[in-house]
Protein backbone atom coordinates (compact mmCIF):
# COMPACT_ATOMS: atom_id res chain seq x y z
CA UNK A 1 0.00 0.00 0.00
CA UNK A 2 2.67 2.25 0.61
CA UNK A 3 4.43 2.07 -2.82
CA UNK A 4 0.98 3.17 -4.07
CA UNK A 5 0.52 6.23 -2.11
CA UNK A 6 4.44 7.09 -2.96
CA UNK A 7 3.90 6.70 -6.80
CA UNK A 8 0.57 8.55 -6.46
CA UNK A 9 2.66 11.59 -4.76
CA UNK A 10 5.37 11.38 -7.04
CA UNK A 11 2.54 12.12 -10.19
CA UNK A 12 0.09 14.06 -8.55
CA UNK A 13 0.36 18.00 -9.02
CA UNK A 14 1.47 19.67 -5.99
CA UNK A 15 -0.04 22.88 -4.80
CA UNK A 16 3.24 24.73 -5.07
CA UNK A 17 5.23 24.06 -8.17
CA UNK A 18 8.72 24.82 -7.14
CA UNK A 19 8.12 21.18 -5.43
CA UNK A 20 7.49 19.37 -8.49
CA UNK A 21 10.51 21.09 -10.08
CA UNK A 22 12.61 20.31 -6.67
CA UNK A 23 11.91 16.57 -7.26
CA UNK A 24 13.16 16.43 -10.76
CA UNK A 25 15.72 18.47 -9.69
CA UNK A 26 16.67 15.78 -7.05
CA UNK A 27 16.04 12.64 -10.03
CA UNK A 28 18.43 14.81 -12.18
CA UNK A 29 21.56 15.19 -10.07
CA UNK A 30 20.88 11.32 -8.88
CA UNK A 31 21.05 10.53 -12.12
CA UNK A 32 24.07 13.17 -13.02
CA UNK A 33 25.63 11.47 -10.11
CA UNK A 34 25.23 7.74 -11.02
CA UNK A 35 25.98 8.46 -14.31
CA UNK A 36 29.75 10.16 -13.83
CA UNK A 37 30.66 7.35 -11.19
CA UNK A 38 29.75 4.41 -13.71
CA UNK A 39 31.28 6.50 -16.45
CA UNK A 40 34.75 6.74 -14.65
CA UNK A 41 34.98 3.46 -13.07
CA UNK A 42 34.31 2.21 -16.78
CA UNK A 43 36.95 4.42 -18.14
CA UNK A 44 39.21 3.12 -15.14
CA UNK A 45 38.36 -0.22 -16.17
CA UNK A 46 39.24 0.54 -19.77
CA UNK A 47 42.72 1.86 -18.79
CA UNK A 48 43.49 -1.11 -16.33
CA UNK A 49 43.04 -3.79 -18.62
CA UNK A 50 45.24 -1.73 -21.50
CA UNK A 51 47.66 -1.24 -19.14
CA UNK A 52 47.48 -5.22 -18.31
CA UNK A 53 47.23 -6.29 -21.71
CA UNK A 54 50.44 -4.27 -22.39
CA UNK A 55 52.54 -5.91 -19.37
CA UNK A 56 51.08 -9.04 -20.69
CA UNK A 57 52.95 -9.28 -24.10
CA UNK A 58 56.07 -8.87 -21.63
CA UNK A 59 55.16 -11.08 -18.61
CA UNK A 60 54.52 -14.52 -18.34
CA UNK A 61 51.93 -16.48 -17.40
CA UNK A 62 54.11 -17.93 -14.92
CA UNK A 63 57.67 -17.46 -14.18
CA UNK A 64 59.85 -19.91 -12.09
CA UNK A 65 62.83 -18.24 -10.19
CA UNK A 66 65.29 -18.75 -7.36
CA UNK A 67 64.70 -17.42 -4.23
CA UNK A 68 67.84 -15.84 -3.38
CA UNK A 69 70.43 -14.87 -6.37
CA UNK A 70 70.03 -14.23 -9.69
CA UNK A 71 70.78 -17.52 -11.19
CA UNK A 72 69.92 -21.21 -10.77
CA UNK A 73 70.77 -24.67 -12.48
CA UNK A 74 67.74 -26.78 -14.20
CA UNK A 75 68.39 -29.70 -15.71
CA UNK A 76 66.91 -32.24 -18.79
CA UNK A 77 65.37 -34.14 -16.92
CA UNK A 78 63.71 -31.24 -14.79
CA UNK A 79 63.13 -29.82 -18.59
CA UNK A 80 61.51 -33.06 -19.58
CA UNK A 81 59.05 -33.16 -16.46
CA UNK A 82 58.27 -29.63 -17.18
CA UNK A 83 57.14 -30.44 -20.83
CA UNK A 84 54.51 -33.24 -20.12
CA UNK A 85 52.91 -30.65 -17.75
CA UNK A 86 48.91 -30.90 -18.68
CA UNK A 87 48.09 -27.08 -19.37
CA UNK A 88 51.36 -25.75 -20.60
CA UNK A 89 52.11 -24.24 -23.95
CA UNK A 90 55.37 -23.45 -24.28
CA UNK A 91 58.12 -22.49 -21.51
CA UNK A 92 61.12 -20.47 -22.45
CA UNK A 93 64.67 -19.76 -20.80
CA UNK A 94 65.70 -16.31 -19.99
CA UNK A 95 68.33 -14.62 -17.99
CA UNK A 96 68.58 -10.29 -16.81
CA UNK A 97 71.46 -8.29 -16.20
CA UNK A 98 72.04 -5.02 -15.62
CA UNK A 99 74.02 -3.35 -18.12
CA UNK A 100 76.12 -0.60 -19.73
CA UNK A 101 75.16 0.52 -23.08
CA UNK A 102 76.99 2.61 -25.48
CA UNK A 103 76.99 4.38 -28.34
CA UNK A 104 80.13 6.60 -28.81
CA UNK A 105 79.35 9.48 -26.55
CA UNK A 106 75.81 8.58 -25.57
CA UNK A 107 75.44 5.71 -22.93
CA UNK A 108 73.12 4.37 -21.04
CA UNK A 109 72.18 1.74 -18.03
CA UNK A 110 69.89 -1.12 -18.69
CA UNK A 111 68.32 -4.49 -18.39
CA UNK A 112 69.46 -7.00 -21.15
CA UNK A 113 66.94 -9.65 -21.17
CA UNK A 114 68.78 -12.81 -22.61
CA UNK A 115 66.05 -15.39 -24.55
CA UNK A 116 65.81 -18.38 -26.26
CA UNK A 117 64.71 -19.46 -29.41
CA UNK A 118 61.08 -20.47 -27.52
CA UNK A 119 60.68 -16.94 -26.41
CA UNK A 120 58.41 -15.63 -29.57
CA UNK A 121 55.65 -18.31 -27.93
CA UNK A 122 55.42 -17.78 -24.49
CA UNK A 123 55.61 -13.29 -24.93
CA UNK A 124 54.21 -11.37 -27.64
CA UNK A 125 57.07 -9.11 -27.88
CA UNK A 126 57.72 -9.84 -30.65
CA UNK A 127 54.74 -8.13 -32.32
CA UNK A 128 55.52 -4.71 -30.27
CA UNK A 129 58.57 -4.02 -32.95
CA UNK A 130 58.41 -0.29 -34.04
CA UNK A 131 61.02 -0.98 -36.08
CA UNK A 132 62.95 -3.59 -37.73
CA UNK A 133 62.58 -7.13 -37.18
CA UNK A 134 63.05 -9.26 -34.16
CA UNK A 135 66.32 -10.47 -34.34
CA UNK A 136 68.75 -11.07 -31.60
CA UNK A 137 71.65 -13.23 -33.69
CA UNK A 138 73.95 -15.80 -32.33
CA UNK A 139 76.35 -16.01 -29.12
CA UNK A 140 79.09 -14.77 -31.20
CA UNK A 141 77.63 -12.42 -33.48
CA UNK A 142 74.76 -10.90 -31.16
CA UNK A 143 72.10 -8.82 -32.22
CA UNK A 144 69.42 -6.47 -30.07
CA UNK A 145 66.38 -5.38 -29.99
CA UNK A 146 66.06 -2.01 -28.06
CA UNK A 147 63.36 -0.71 -25.87
CA UNK A 148 61.86 2.82 -28.08
CA UNK A 149 63.52 4.98 -24.85
CA UNK A 150 66.77 3.09 -24.54
CA UNK A 151 67.02 3.70 -28.93
CA UNK A 152 66.31 7.74 -27.90
CA UNK A 153 68.48 7.16 -24.98
CA UNK A 154 71.51 6.31 -26.84
CA UNK A 155 70.74 8.10 -30.31
CA UNK A 156 70.71 5.56 -32.44
CA UNK A 157 68.07 4.65 -35.23
CA UNK A 158 67.74 0.76 -34.47
CA UNK A 159 66.52 -0.58 -37.69
CA UNK A 160 69.16 1.71 -39.90
CA UNK A 161 72.31 1.56 -37.93
CA UNK A 162 75.60 0.40 -39.35
CA UNK A 163 77.82 0.54 -36.57
CA UNK A 164 77.58 -1.83 -33.80
CA UNK A 165 76.71 -0.51 -30.28
CA UNK A 166 79.49 -1.62 -27.37
CA UNK A 167 77.94 -3.42 -24.15
CA UNK A 168 79.44 -4.27 -20.76
CA UNK A 169 78.31 -6.71 -18.30
CA UNK A 170 79.86 -6.85 -14.74
CA UNK A 171 82.22 -9.90 -14.81
CA UNK A 172 81.31 -13.28 -12.49
CA UNK A 173 82.54 -13.28 -9.31
CA UNK A 174 85.05 -9.89 -9.60
CA UNK A 175 84.43 -6.95 -7.31
CA UNK A 176 84.09 -3.82 -8.42
CA UNK A 177 87.12 -1.81 -9.01
CA UNK A 178 86.65 1.81 -7.90
CA UNK A 179 89.81 3.13 -9.45
CA UNK A 180 88.82 1.17 -12.66
CA UNK A 181 84.88 0.52 -12.90
CA UNK A 182 85.50 -0.64 -16.68
CA UNK A 183 88.63 -2.90 -15.39
CA UNK A 184 85.51 -5.18 -13.66
CA UNK A 185 83.32 -5.60 -16.99
CA UNK A 186 82.85 -7.38 -19.99
CA UNK A 187 82.55 -5.55 -23.19
CA UNK A 188 81.59 -6.44 -26.70
CA UNK A 189 80.08 -5.34 -29.41
CA UNK A 190 75.94 -6.02 -30.42
CA UNK A 191 74.21 -4.77 -33.58
CA UNK A 192 70.86 -3.58 -33.38
CA UNK A 193 67.76 -5.12 -35.38
CA UNK A 194 64.72 -3.12 -34.56
CA UNK A 195 63.01 -1.56 -31.45
CA UNK A 196 59.58 -2.56 -29.73
CA UNK A 197 57.34 -0.45 -27.90
CA UNK A 198 54.83 -1.95 -25.25
CA UNK A 199 55.02 0.71 -21.89
CA UNK A 200 57.31 3.08 -21.08
CA UNK A 201 58.36 1.10 -17.88
CA UNK A 202 59.64 -1.50 -20.44
CA UNK A 203 60.49 0.92 -23.15
CA UNK A 204 62.77 3.06 -21.31
CA UNK A 205 65.34 0.19 -19.77
CA UNK A 206 65.33 -3.23 -21.42
CA UNK A 207 66.81 -4.88 -24.60
CA UNK A 208 66.40 -7.80 -25.46
CA UNK A 209 69.24 -10.36 -27.12
CA UNK A 210 70.01 -14.15 -27.23
CA UNK A 211 70.56 -16.04 -24.28
CA UNK A 212 73.68 -17.67 -25.84
CA UNK A 213 75.53 -14.53 -25.70
CA UNK A 214 74.43 -13.56 -22.05
CA UNK A 215 75.48 -16.73 -20.57
CA UNK A 216 78.94 -16.69 -22.68
CA UNK A 217 79.68 -12.41 -21.41
CA UNK A 218 78.43 -13.88 -17.81
CA UNK A 219 80.44 -17.01 -17.94
CA UNK A 220 77.86 -18.86 -16.75
CA UNK A 221 77.02 -22.93 -16.72
CA UNK A 222 75.51 -25.16 -19.38
CA UNK A 223 72.58 -25.37 -17.53
CA UNK A 224 72.31 -22.51 -15.38
CA UNK A 225 69.67 -19.41 -16.10
CA UNK A 226 67.66 -16.80 -14.54
CA UNK A 227 64.33 -17.83 -14.82
CA UNK A 228 61.66 -19.99 -16.74
CA UNK A 229 58.77 -18.40 -18.34
CA UNK A 230 55.82 -20.38 -18.96
CA UNK A 231 52.44 -19.82 -21.45
CA UNK A 232 49.63 -21.25 -20.10
CA UNK A 233 47.02 -22.79 -22.48
CA UNK A 234 44.53 -22.46 -19.80
CA UNK A 235 44.49 -19.63 -16.94
CA UNK A 236 42.27 -22.00 -15.13
CA UNK A 237 44.52 -24.68 -14.27
CA UNK A 238 47.22 -21.99 -13.41
CA UNK A 239 46.45 -23.58 -9.81
CA UNK A 240 47.29 -27.04 -10.69
CA UNK A 241 49.98 -26.41 -13.05
CA UNK A 242 51.54 -24.20 -10.23
CA UNK A 243 51.59 -27.46 -7.92
CA UNK A 244 53.32 -29.51 -10.17
CA UNK A 245 55.82 -26.99 -10.63
CA UNK A 246 56.67 -27.10 -6.98
CA UNK A 247 56.72 -30.66 -7.13
CA UNK A 248 59.28 -30.73 -9.45
CA UNK A 249 61.24 -27.53 -8.58
CA UNK A 250 61.02 -27.54 -4.56
CA UNK A 251 61.68 -24.84 -1.66
CA UNK A 252 64.55 -23.76 -3.16
CA UNK A 253 62.54 -22.07 -6.22
CA UNK A 254 59.78 -19.07 -6.45
CA UNK A 255 56.96 -19.73 -9.06
CA UNK A 256 55.03 -16.38 -9.69
CA UNK A 257 51.94 -15.17 -11.47
CA UNK A 258 51.75 -12.85 -13.70
CA UNK A 259 50.20 -10.78 -10.77
CA UNK A 260 52.68 -11.76 -8.42
CA UNK A 261 55.37 -10.43 -10.78
CA UNK A 262 53.40 -6.94 -10.73
CA UNK A 263 52.14 -6.81 -7.65
CA UNK A 264 52.76 -3.21 -6.59
CA UNK A 265 51.06 -2.18 -10.15
CA UNK A 266 48.00 -4.16 -9.75
CA UNK A 267 47.49 -3.40 -6.06
CA UNK A 268 47.75 0.61 -6.47
CA UNK A 269 45.19 0.20 -9.50
CA UNK A 270 43.09 -1.50 -6.81
CA UNK A 271 43.52 1.31 -4.16
CA UNK A 272 43.20 3.95 -7.09
CA UNK A 273 39.63 2.45 -8.12
CA UNK A 274 38.28 2.64 -4.90
CA UNK A 275 39.85 5.94 -3.80
CA UNK A 276 38.01 7.25 -7.14
CA UNK A 277 35.05 5.62 -6.08
CA UNK A 278 34.95 7.12 -2.75
CA UNK A 279 35.76 10.74 -3.87
CA UNK A 280 32.85 10.71 -6.63
CA UNK A 281 30.41 8.57 -3.97
CA UNK A 282 30.79 12.41 -2.66
CA UNK A 283 28.29 13.42 -5.83
CA UNK A 284 25.81 11.01 -4.75
CA UNK A 285 25.55 12.55 -1.54
CA UNK A 286 25.54 15.87 -2.68
CA UNK A 287 22.59 14.96 -4.50
CA UNK A 288 20.72 13.42 -1.60
CA UNK A 289 20.53 16.89 0.01
CA UNK A 290 18.19 18.03 -2.67
CA UNK A 291 15.93 15.14 -1.78
CA UNK A 292 15.74 15.71 1.70
CA UNK A 293 14.48 19.57 0.47
CA UNK A 294 12.35 17.46 -1.89
CA UNK A 295 10.96 15.23 0.61
CA UNK A 296 10.49 17.65 2.95
CA UNK A 297 8.27 20.26 1.69
CA UNK A 298 6.07 16.97 0.80
CA UNK A 299 5.64 16.45 3.60
CA UNK A 300 4.63 19.83 4.47
CA UNK A 301 2.64 19.54 1.44
CA UNK A 302 0.71 16.29 2.44
CA UNK A 303 -0.15 17.36 6.04
CA UNK A 304 -3.59 17.23 5.82
CA UNK A 305 -3.33 13.85 3.82
CA UNK A 306 -0.64 12.26 6.96
CA UNK A 307 -3.86 13.65 9.59
CA UNK A 308 -6.60 11.72 7.57
CA UNK A 309 -4.54 8.53 7.53
CA UNK A 310 -3.51 8.58 10.58
CA UNK A 311 -7.52 8.89 11.73
CA UNK A 312 -8.73 6.16 9.98
CA UNK A 313 -5.99 3.70 11.76
CA UNK A 314 -2.52 4.25 9.87
CA UNK A 315 0.36 3.44 12.18
CA UNK A 316 3.63 5.88 12.80
CA UNK A 317 5.16 2.70 10.50
CA UNK A 318 3.13 3.31 7.56
CA UNK A 319 3.53 7.02 7.06
CA UNK A 320 7.15 6.64 7.21
CA UNK A 321 7.62 3.85 4.70
CA UNK A 322 5.28 6.48 2.11
CA UNK A 323 7.45 8.86 2.52
CA UNK A 324 11.02 6.51 2.91
CA UNK A 325 9.32 4.86 -0.47
CA UNK A 326 8.78 7.79 -1.86
CA UNK A 327 12.81 9.00 -1.44
CA UNK A 328 13.96 5.68 -2.73
CA UNK A 329 11.15 5.59 -5.68
CA UNK A 330 13.17 9.41 -6.80
CA UNK A 331 16.61 7.51 -6.49
CA UNK A 332 15.35 4.53 -8.62
CA UNK A 333 14.34 6.81 -11.11
CA UNK A 334 17.28 8.98 -11.19
CA UNK A 335 19.83 5.91 -10.90
CA UNK A 336 17.51 4.45 -13.91
CA UNK A 337 18.50 7.33 -16.12
CA UNK A 338 22.15 6.99 -15.47
CA UNK A 339 22.50 3.80 -16.29
CA UNK A 340 20.71 4.36 -19.20
CA UNK A 341 22.81 7.69 -19.75
CA UNK A 342 26.44 5.56 -18.88
CA UNK A 343 25.22 2.72 -21.72
CA UNK A 344 24.77 5.12 -24.57
CA UNK A 345 27.70 6.96 -23.75
CA UNK A 346 29.95 4.25 -23.25
CA UNK A 347 28.33 2.50 -26.51
CA UNK A 348 29.19 5.89 -28.61
CA UNK A 349 32.48 6.30 -27.30
CA UNK A 350 33.50 2.64 -28.24
CA UNK A 351 31.82 2.86 -31.53
CA UNK A 352 32.88 6.54 -32.72
CA UNK A 353 35.72 7.32 -30.00
CA UNK A 354 34.40 10.67 -29.70
CA UNK A 355 36.56 11.67 -26.62
CA UNK A 356 40.06 12.14 -27.79
CA UNK A 357 43.04 11.09 -25.96
CA UNK A 358 45.56 13.77 -25.79
CA UNK A 359 49.48 12.68 -26.14
CA UNK A 360 51.46 9.90 -27.01
CA UNK A 361 49.85 6.32 -25.95
CA UNK A 362 49.08 3.29 -27.59
CA UNK A 363 45.53 4.23 -28.59
CA UNK A 364 44.63 8.10 -29.27
CA UNK A 365 41.08 7.53 -27.39
CA UNK A 366 40.28 7.13 -23.96
CA UNK A 367 38.99 3.67 -23.45
CA UNK A 368 35.80 2.45 -21.93
CA UNK A 369 34.96 -1.44 -20.72
CA UNK A 370 31.97 -1.20 -18.45
CA UNK A 371 31.52 -4.61 -15.89
CA UNK A 372 28.64 -5.29 -14.11
CA UNK A 373 30.25 -5.59 -10.83
CA UNK A 374 29.85 -1.76 -10.71
CA UNK A 375 26.67 -1.25 -11.75
CA UNK A 376 25.66 -3.12 -9.03
CA UNK A 377 28.55 -1.26 -6.53
CA UNK A 378 26.88 2.08 -7.78
CA UNK A 379 23.21 1.31 -7.19
CA UNK A 380 23.81 -0.05 -4.09
CA UNK A 381 25.74 3.03 -3.39
CA UNK A 382 22.46 4.91 -4.90
CA UNK A 383 20.21 2.82 -2.40
CA UNK A 384 21.53 3.81 0.66
CA UNK A 385 22.61 7.32 0.26
CA UNK A 386 18.55 7.73 -0.67
CA UNK A 387 17.82 5.55 2.21
CA UNK A 388 19.67 7.64 4.43
CA UNK A 389 18.33 11.26 3.14
CA UNK A 390 14.72 9.77 3.33
CA UNK A 391 14.60 8.48 6.74
CA UNK A 392 14.65 12.24 8.25
CA UNK A 393 11.49 13.95 6.23
CA UNK A 394 9.54 10.49 6.85
CA UNK A 395 10.48 10.02 10.58
CA UNK A 396 9.64 13.83 10.67
CA UNK A 397 6.20 12.74 8.79
CA UNK A 398 5.29 9.85 11.18
CA UNK A 399 5.81 11.55 14.13
CA UNK A 400 3.00 14.15 13.51
CA UNK A 401 0.45 14.16 15.89
CA UNK A 402 -3.13 13.62 15.19
CA UNK A 403 -5.31 17.32 15.69
CA UNK A 404 -9.03 17.12 16.51
CA UNK A 405 -11.09 19.70 15.78
CA UNK A 406 -14.62 20.51 17.69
Amino acid sequence: MHLIFAWRYFKAKKSTNAINIIAWVSVTAVAVGTAALLLLLSVFNGFEDLVKSLYADFYSDLRVAPASGNSMTITDDQLKQVAYIPGIGAYSLVMEEKALLQNGEYQSIVYVKGVDSNYKNVANLSKRILHGKFELGTPDKPATVLGMGVESSVAVESDKAILPLTIYLPKKNIALNAADPLQSLSADPIVTSGSFAIQQDFDNKYIITNLGFIKRMLNMQPNEYGALEIRLNDAVKEAEVRKKLAAIFGDEYIIQTRYEQNRSLYSVMQTEKWVIYAILSLILVVAAFTMIGSLTMLVLEKQKDIQVLKALGADNTLIQKIFLSEGLLLASIGGLLGVLLTLLICWLQTRFHLIPLQGTFVINYYPVKMAATDFALVLLTVFVVAWLASWLPSRKASMQTIELRS
